[in-house]
């Protein structure tokens, strides 16, 4: 028996996964990360405990197994996107706390980059948008304000990396300084037609080229484990961020598939085949794997706000005890009674991107109770995944067939039945909700050999529930008119 091990590196905790090649779980370990806001809109986390977590949890996982680290024939690699580390090359030791995917203190140089006009060409040779949710303007603000490291890199000292190549470094001991490509479309630096670093752009920023890693595909065989590190060299064949690592372990090869990870946001990626497709509707273009001497690429939709509004529930009006009692609670009523929840808690993501947008609850009466509330938190969940789905349909023309979803909040049997209503698409819940980890171990395991095509891989995927959509077109239309009215008293250009 082959074992494939999987490095989920995300932004709460760090996990290792031991699966067998049908994609079956055999042990876990997880280990959380602390994050710290020494500012209003910073983010940081420890790059040296982002480290010794992942290495604990994968010693964890291997003791759980009862296995030995030479029964693991590759491990695979996802990680928490755009997230950004810079190092010492010599010593291996962090220059400066990680600056995590969601930090925004480079708000003001994105701002002085659209005032110069430079939006559609960072768009056109990125797929992205300017925002400070990208590494590039991350990185900018490190070699400005962290003394002496423009120094160090323009002397080949300084290392800068997003955490699959910070993870790298350390598994091989300072051997190997790369970015998988997926990753490196997240930088705002990598030219999206050519998944080379862009010159011009490196040139504009002022980045030296120095402190860059080498761009790999995501199937690469990277290197050898260090010895000594886990008790046998174990090669890492499988690179992948973390949502595209879900769109590949879903299986949704297949140019229009498309995957939804509800968490405490939602990020839905549509694949679109191996061209790039720009959107006319603000969704971003991304890289979505390169394996088997192949690109393929996706557009992608981010929600803000989704798991995230039921903690709100829990914490910020204490109408529920604990998060799986929403369903419950928003089951003892047949609807919202008119009621609507625009979650714009910090702002909207795409395809609106109003980040002074607010939050808003209208359409209550006398008689509305907690229910209907909690009804309309979870309805605003599957009409945000609306809007970014119709945004995509506009710009692919294809018609979307099913979405297959995971995540937390996917467990959620009323959520899941609304949005396939909301949609008009069937829902698709597979057996195993570990999508993100799976993708990297099956990306693995089709380098090493364990799988030898992606037909192998789709085996593995199988289906625990599908929503069929029950709705009659007017009453689709009612909601979604009445999602339309309330989101435009919540975006700030009234």
């Amino acid at each position: 028996m082959s074992y494939l091990l999987a490095l989920d590196q995300g932004t709460t905790s760090s996990r290792a996964i031991i699966f067998n090649e049908q994609g079956q779980v055999q042990a876990t370990a997880q280990r959380e990360t602390r994050i710290h806001t020494p500012h209003s809109g910073w983010v940081e986390q420890d790059a040296q405990e982002i480290w010794s977590s992942q290495i604990a949890v994968i010693q964890q996982a291997l003791a759980n197994a009862r296995i030995l680290a030479k029964d693991i024939k590759a491990i695979g690699l996802t990680n928490q996107r755009e997230t950004t580390v810079v190092w010492d090359k010599r010593t291996g030791k962090p220059l400066a706390p990680a600056i995590i995917w969601q930090d925004r203190r480079a708000a003001e140089w994105c701002n002085q980059l659209i005032q110069q006009n430079l939006h559609d060409r960072i768009h056109q040779k990125t797929g992205l948008r300017i925002d400070p949710y990208f590494s590039a303007g991350k990185l900018v603000w490190l070699l400005e304000n962290i003394s002496g490291l423009r120094q160090l890199a323009q002397q080949g000292h300084a290392a800068f990396g997003t955490i699959d190549s910070w993870l790298i470094w350390n598994l091989t001991q300072g051997a190997e300084h790369v970015i998988e490509a997926s990753n490196a479309s997240r930088t705002m630096l990598m030219n999206l037609q050519n998944q080379q670093w862009d010159e011009e752009l490196l040139e504009l920023f002022k980045i030296p080229a120095s402190i860059l890693p080498r761009i790999i595909s995501s199937d690469s065989y990277v290197a050898d484990t260090a010895p000594g590190l886990l008790g046998a060299n174990i090669p890492i064949t499988g690179i992948l961020g973390d949502q595209q690592s879900a769109l590949f372990g879903q299986s949704c090869f297949e140019a229009g598939t498309a995957k939804n990870t509800y968490g405490t946001g939602c990020f839905m990626l549509f694949n679109t085949g191996h061209e790039v497709q720009f959107s006319q509707n603000k969704l971003l273009s991304t890289l979505a794997w390169q394996a088997q001497n192949q690109t393929t690429f996706a557009l992608e939709g981010s929600v803000f706000m989704a798991g995230a509004i039921v903690q709100w529930l829990r914490d910020g009006l204490g109408i529920i005890q604990t998060s799986s009692e929403v369903e419950k609670l928003a089951s003892q009523v047949q609807s919202t009674d008119g009621v609507v929840l625009v979650p714009a808690f910090t702002g909207l993501g795409a395809p609106h991107w109003d980040s002074e947008a607010r939050a808003l609850l209208c359409g209550m009466s006398r008689g509305t109770s907690k229910a209907h509330i909690a009804r309309a938190a979870l309805e605003a969940i599957a009409f945000q995944v609306s809007d970014v789905l119709t945004a995509m349909q506009s710009d692919i023309c294809k018609p979307l067939k099913e979405l297959r979803v995971d995540g937390g909040a996917c467990a959620n049997d009323m959520l899941m039945q609304f949005q396939a209503d909301i949609l008009n698409v069937p829902v698709l819940r597979p057996k195993l909700l570990e999508s993100t980890a799976w993708g990297a171990a099956a990306m693995a395991g089709l380098k090493s050999g364990v799988f030898s095509n992606l037909d192998e891989i789709a085996q593995s995927w199988q289906l625990e529930r599908a929503f069929e959509p029950k709705m009659n077109a007017d009453q689709r239309e009612y909601h979604l008119q009445q999602w339309q009215a309330a989101l435009k008293r919540a975006k700030s250009d009234l």
